[in-house]
């Protein structure tokens, strides 16, 4: 068993949407901008033309944070969000009502209703289809040209994502709600 996790080297996200069509056509997601596991937010220019701050624009890729602390997993009537063997929040079809708690529980805004399965769906990493198939890398991580994503397993101490994490700062997002993410930026 995995604990798996991810880093982004979102600075060096240009944005190019490559992360995002791989993981529909991997994943079989709905084509359309309201139907995402992952997505790259933008920040927005600084400044008042003609007195912009280029360099104050930039790109942050993001997705399930894959918390250790999950509080859509806590919120979960029926337990169709649930943890899998490699510590994995996923979300069961077959026991997903659609109540939508999930949906406002999460602080990331990361899951959206896939109208073709009629439940809540977000990130797996994968599960279903790369890793299943004993792949090594997400969708995501393998299409994007700048290398902005790292996948693997966190407890295992010679995978690059340890290792990136032991010698570069990282932060994940909304530290202080204490969701523990899984997911890491690199400063």
């Amino acid at each position: 068993m995995a604990r798996y996790g991810m880093v982004l080297d979102y600075k060096n996200c240009i944005n190019c949407k490559a992360c995002e069509t791989a993981c529909k056509e991997e994943n079989g997601i709905l084509l359309g901008a309201d139907n995402h596991r992952i997505w790259v937010g933008t920040k927005e220019i600084e400044g008042e033309f003609p007195f912009l701050n280029i360099a104050s624009n930039n790109f942050l890729p993001s997705q399930c944070q894959q918390c250790a602390n999950a509080p859509c997993q806590e919120v979960c009537p029926t337990n169709a969000t649930y943890y899998d063997e490699n510590s994995v929040v996923r979300v069961d079809p077959d026991k997903c009502i659609l109540c939508s708690y999930c949906m406002t529980a999460c602080p990331y805004d990361a899951r959206y209703v896939d109208d073709r399965t009629k439940t809540v769906d977000k990130c797996n990493f994968c599960a279903d289809t790369r890793i299943a198939r004993g792949e090594t890398t997400t969708a995501c991580q393998n299409t994007c040209p700048t290398k902005v994503r790292i996948f693997g397993d966190l407890d295992d101490p010679n995978s690059e994502i340890s290792e990136v994490l032991r010698t570069r700062d990282h932060f994940t997002l909304k530290s202080h709600l204490g969701t523990d993410p899984r997911l890491f930026y690199l400063t």
